[in-house]
């Protein structure tokens, strides 16, 4: 897969394939894994500085078209005068999606990643850099629309949330299981669509996350007719609150990376990504 197409390779990581890394006589695989290691430290950088100011960081992840932008719109719209937010957006090309969010009054800065499916903890590097985090509670990273790539790699955030819109299947999650076995919180959008969908059954999707030995809970909501927002809005607090609890003794929150994903793009299964000592877990 990721080892063959190129998307491994994003303008932010880039620069370690220049010589003499590229003229070492490495095989592929042994380049794409030492590009994943490099990405794993800058991700442990990133959620450090993160750290220092307290800032929660959420990695929205799911394919094109799920309802990503428009779940932060109506986010933003409900935590108006509460917590104070930031967004960065990738995309292959187009600021669309962060003109979106700017139109709220919220800060947010466009990574456009060209031809790579998936954002990179260097690109997310370049990204902190045009943001105050130092005023900001929350920040949400909207990854580039893709069921397979996102989820295996680190960006230095605390939490994954996939989406499955319900005009997608509810079997998404038994075909795309690394995806979904790395979300923190399945979250079945565009529900206001169920009733011109009666084959899309929420209880079905739940059981392919449940199949997949997850324990993540799942909310049904709609951006659009606000369905289920108080519950996602819910979540949010309840993992801002054990995040600042946490911090208080200088732990911190990680995502969960998926191994299997990570060996189609070049890394050993053995290699451990994160310290077990800082990852702190439900």
């Amino acid at each position: 897969m990721c080892d063959t197409c190129g998307c491994n390779i994003t303008p932010g990581n880039r620069h370690l394939l220049t010589p003499p890394v590229a003229s070492m006589g490495n095989s592929p695989e042994k380049i794409l894994g030492s590009l994943l290691q490099h990405n794993d430290r800058q991700a442990e950088l990133n959620r450090a500085r993160l750290d220092r100011h307290g800032v929660l960081t959420i990695n929205l992840m799911s394919s094109p078209g799920s309802g990503k932008t428009a779940l932060l719109e109506s986010t933003i719209r409900k935590l108006a005068g509460g917590l104070r937010i930031a967004v960065i957006e990738g995309d292959l090309e187009t600021e669309n999606d962060a003109d979106r969010i700017r139109a709220l009054g919220v800060p947010a800065h466009q990574i456009t990643t060209g031809t790579a499916c998936h954002l990179d903890a260097h690109l997310v590097e370049k990204a902190l850099d045009h943001l105050a985090l130092e005023n900001l509670d929350l920040l949400f990273i909207e990854n580039v629309g893709n069921l397979v790539c996102p989820a295996s790699f680190d960006l230095g955030h605390h939490r994954n949330v996939a989406l499955l819109s319900v005009t997608e299947g509810d079997d998404k999650p038994a075909k795309y299981p690394v995806m979904f076995r790395a979300a923190d919180l399945m979250l079945i959008s565009k529900s206001d669509l169920l009733p011109y969908l009666p084959e899309f059954s929420p209880p079905r999707a739940e059981s392919c996350l449940r199949d997949l030995a997850s324990d993540s809970p799942a909310l049904r909501l709609s951006a659009k007719n606000g369905e289920g927002m108080e519950q996602w809005i819910g979540w949010l607090e309840g993992e801002l609150r054990r995040y600042r609890e946490l911090r208080q003794n200088q732990q911190t929150l990680s995502p969960r990376i998926q191994p299997e994903g990570r060996q189609r793009h070049g890394a050993s299964p053995e290699i451990k990504f994160i310290p077990v000592h800082r990852n702190a877990r439900a």
